[in-house]
């Protein structure tokens, strides 16, 4: 497989996260309008962004996808009609479709649409794969319980011109492909329409009927468990089983995440694919990259069915918070070569003698402490940047460019 036929794909939960993926070295993106998708919990886009980040990503050589991809009821199905209506006006790549009647309502509606048969799905089997390769499927997104051995015969048994795409790195759930009924049933939020309340995170304790108010702990710690709490999804240290397997598209979860934690990721793996594609035979994983890759908000690592079914050491049964070791502190707007002068977006507080780290898609990153501060409109010095989205300069120790990221271990 050549460097140019794989793909790295990544969330983007609003049009600023859309943009930074494709900044930060993405080959794709892929997002949901304000209906119809599986994290109606993420800001989304409307169609007039889906247009603007369509263009913004074209411009750049990169691709963009659309997910539709819950289990339609009755009466989601006339306001999807209406949806797709205008929908088909923007130029979308593909879209990301578990439905079987989403499927041929959108091939009706827009009939040269490129169609991804979404994790959702739970396509487990190449006889499925090619089932769905007759319904006009271009793309399987893999379900994630497929170990490499099965990837690899589904690979051998469907036409050439059929892609695989696997989820490489991001949260789990505690369900079959995502296909879960624990919110449903908890707090009537339905996870299968993009309402998911996330209960397998929460801690839980059992409750011996004609003892009511008496909770015993499942585990010996006496903290109680998450019994349902799984690691997260880290593939970045086995890129090369994952291109060598015959998966073309390697996918990012976190449309609810932060740009700081797309820009994070994305750079990371982007580093790795790269390294990979320039010397195959020779490639060495670098574990600066992991290093970097846990720069960002995240639970601890599994490999989850790539390797062997999961045990007990897959799952976390002590905390489901996420480990924070920096805070995203800001973003750069523009920088003026001539005085070393940058123009920042707050996003955390900063204050004069704060160490900091800068890092861009381009560059590594390096460490500085902020030795000076203006307020953007008055120019007064200042200590402190508290407010959120404060406009403020910064003197830089080195030259730096528009979007690159500032972070502060905690």
């Amino acid at each position: 497989m050549n460097r140019e036929d794989f793909e790295l794909l990544a969330p983007a939960g609003d049009l600023e996260k859309l943009k930074t993926a494709v900044i930060y070295g993405a080959d794709a993106v892929y997002f949901g309008g304000e209906l119809f998708s599986l994290r109606a919990g993420a800001g989304n886009l409307t169609l007039e962004e889906m247009r603007e980040g369509c263009e913004f990503a074209h411009e750049r050589g990169k691709r963009c996808y659309l997910t539709i991809n819950i289990f339609a009821h009755n009466e989601d199905i006339e306001p999807l009609t209406a949806y797709l209506k205008e929908v088909r006006n923007i130029n979308i790549d593909a879209f990301i479709v578990s439905d079987p009647g989403i499927i041929d309502l959108i091939q009706e509606i827009i009939p040269d649409a490129e169609i991804h048969l979404s994790t959702q799905a739970n396509m487990t089997n190449y006889r499925t794969a090619n089932f769905w390769h007759k319904m006009g499927v271009k793309r399987l997104v893999l379900a994630r319980e497929l170990t490499f051995d099965e990837i690899r015969g589904v690979r051998a048994n469907i036409p050439d011109s059929m892609e695989l795409e696997a989820f490489v790195h991001g949260a789990m759930c505690i369900s079959y492909s995502g296909r879960c009924l624990l919110s449903n049933f908890m707090i009537e939020r339905d996870a299968n329409r993009g309402a998911c309340a996330h209960p397998c995170r929460w801690k839980y304790a059992l409750v011996e009927e004609k003892r009511p108010g008496e909770y015993y702990p499942v585990e010996e710690d006496g903290r109680g468990t998450y019994i349902l709490n799984s690691r997260d999804l880290c593939m970045i240290e086995h890129l090369p089983e994952i291109i060598e397997s015959g998966i073309m598209s390697a996918k990012i979860e976190g449309r609810m995440k932060s740009s700081f934690y797309v820009a994070t990721i994305i750079h990371a793996y982007r580093q790795a694919i790269d390294a990979y594609f320039q010397d195959p035979e020779n490639y060495v994983f670098n574990p600066e990259w992991l290093t970097e890759l846990k720069k960002a908000s995240h639970r601890e690592f599994t490999t989850g069915f790539y390797f062997n079914q999961p045990t007990n050491l897959d799952q976390n049964y002590q905390t489901s918070a996420y480990t924070r070791e920096y805070a995203f502190v800001g973003i750069v707007r523009s920088y003026d070569e001539s005085t070393g002068m940058a123009v920042i977006e707050q996003r955390n507080k900063m204050v004069l003698g704060d160490e900091i780290e800068i890092f861009g898609p381009d560059i590594p990153f390096f460490k500085q402490k902020i030795t000076e501060m203006y307020d953007y409109e008055s120019g007064d010095a200042i200590d402190a940047a508290p407010h959120p989205q404060q406009i403020i300069t910064m003197k830089m120790d080195k030259p730096v460019k528009e979007h690159y990221m500032l972070r502060k271990k905690k």
